[in-house]
Formats: C-alpha cells, structure tokens, sequence
C-alpha cells in the first residue's frame, strides 16, 4: 500500500471522513502529484519544498481557479503531510506555515417567512399529487430543521420518531445528531408517507424520486430553485438559503447560539456565529435609540 492509499484508509477508517471528502482529498493529492511530475520530474512526496509549494499556487492562480477551491486544495494537502508526520515519514511539512488565502465573504440573504409559506402553498399542476406532496414537504423540511441538503438525501423512514417529534441526522463525519420538529412538519409528513406508498419504493430512504429512489443533490436543488424562483427575487434560491433562514429566525428569536451549533451540527462555535449579523444590526439599532450617550448625540 503506497502513501496516498495509507492515508486515504486512515481518513475513512479512524478520521471518519466521508467517501464525497475522500475522493475530493484523492483527486487534489493526484493533482499535485501531476504537478510535481510534470514541472520538476518529481516523483517523491517527502522531498517536496514550501518553493514548490509557491510555484504550485501560481499555477492554480493562472488556471482561473477561485481562492475557496485554492484553499481547499491546501487543507488536502496540509492533511496529508499532517499524516506523513504522524506516521514519522517526515520531520516538517513543507506547507507548515502556508496561509489560506482571502476570500471574499458571500452574504446569503435568508428567505422571509412569507416567502417560505408561498413556497409551500405553490402547485405545480405538471407534477403528481405525489410529487407536489413531497415537494411541499421537502421545503418544510429543510426549513423546519436547517438540515443541509446531503442530510436531507440521507434521512430514512425509521430517523422519524413521531412519539418524540425528532428526527435523527447522519452529518459531516458520520456523526449523529437528534433535531427537533415541530407538530405541522409531522403532519406533513404523515400525507406524503400516504403517497409515498403509492410509489413502488426501491429504497428505505424518507424522500424518494417518482421512481421510488433515493433523492439527488441536483434534484433537490432543482425543486427548491424553482419553487422560490415563483415567490422570491433574491438571487440566490438553494437549499443552503432554507438552512441559512432556519438559522437566523432561531437566533433572531433568541435561541442561544450554543444550541443552534447543536442543531446545525457544526463542529465548532465560530461557524454558527455568522448567523449573528442581522441579530447585531437590530442590537445595534436598539442601542443607540436607547442609550442616553448615544441619544444625546442626534
């Protein structure tokens, strides 16, 4: 077994990374070998300097490739050579002081309430009862538990435990997590399981394809981007949008961020605490209409 195929077993069998975060971590290590090869007739991973790290990243800034995928390649490879230090193959990393690059922050404009419900209450008369049923749910769904959308894919019938209005989630790294929904949500559920049995199921999973199979990422995509397209005119229109909008009504009605971590099933704190932005505007507002100092300015 040779280096890559090392670690890429060590990542899935003790990291438990997913086989979509594998095969993007293989094909970036691949990349840089090709590289390596083809610009200095290296074959060796060890003898790699943090020059040819440079000259890597002037390469990829000439094809165009955007700083975020840049990045991501670095953090394949810092995980790799992490691993070649840890089974003693190497001393230092050649990437043990490389930054990621800047990016430009993207600000997701999360749907309103009303264009939630409009979304749900849409009928598309080209579609099945059974389509136009899961449809309405999967917007529900995704809004009730600010699930990401490979979540979503994942959840089977038995995840749903209606006795106690949950729902169990299998997320990044395979880690589990018990999200709350609230009565409607079940309700809308109970009508689509009705006409789920009309569809003949190949498959154990909660949304399914008018095939009986399981759903795909462009499938979803596409449902919501077009259901939202009818009712909103904010430009981006995606199932991330849903997730961002569960997030922020959470914390704008006063959910304390440490518990929407949980239910989000992010890893660390710093990643919930973007959806604090619209919630910091209106302190700020109610700030400086309230306090004296800052009364007494205007």
């Amino acid at each position: 077994m040779n280096l890559l195929e090392s670690f890429l077993e060590y990542l899935l069998l003790e990291k438990n990374y997913s086989k979509h975060t594998l095969t993007a971590y293989q094909k970036d290590i691949i990349d840089f070998l090709a590289f390596l090869k083809s610009e200095f007739s290296m074959e060796e991973v060890k003898e790699v300097l943090p020059s040819h790290i440079r000259l890597w990243l002037v390469f990829l800034h000439k094809t165009d490739i955007s700083n975020r995928s840049i990045n991501r390649k670095i953090t394949s490879l810092k995980t790799f050579y992490t691993y070649l230090q840890k089974i003693g193959e190497l001393n230092t990393s050649p990437l043990e002081h490389q930054k990621s690059l800047k990016i430009e922050k993207k600000v997701i404009i999360p749907f309103s309430e009303r264009e939630i419900e409009e979304a749900m209450q849409f009928h598309d008369d080209t579609l099945t009862t059974f389509e136009n049923t899961r449809n309405k749910l999967l917007i529900h769904f995704l809004y009730a538990t600010g699930i990401r959308q490979s979540e979503l894919i994942g959840v089977k019938v038995r995840d749903v435990d209606v006795a106690n209005q949950t729902i169990k989630v299998l997320g990044k790294r395979n880690k589990e997590r018990i999200v709350p929904i609230y009565k409607e949500v079940l309700e809308d559920i109970k009508s689509y399981i009705l006409h789920r049995a009309e569809v003949a199921c190949v498959d154990d999973h909660l949304f399914v394809t008018s095939k009986g199979r399981k759903m795909y990422n462009t499938l979803v995509y596409r449902i919501i981007n077009s259901y939202f397209s009818k009712v909103s005119t904010k430009q981006k229109k995606s199932p991330h949008v849903l997730r961002h909008s569960y997030a922020t009504d959470l914390v704008d009605n006063g959910a304390d961020l440490n518990s929407v971590k949980e239910l989000l099933g992010h890893s660390s704190l710093a990643a919930t605490q973007v959806y604090t932005h619209n919630n910091l505007e209106k302190l700020k507002k109610a700030y400086n209409q309230a306090h004296p100092r800052s009364a007494k300015k205007k």
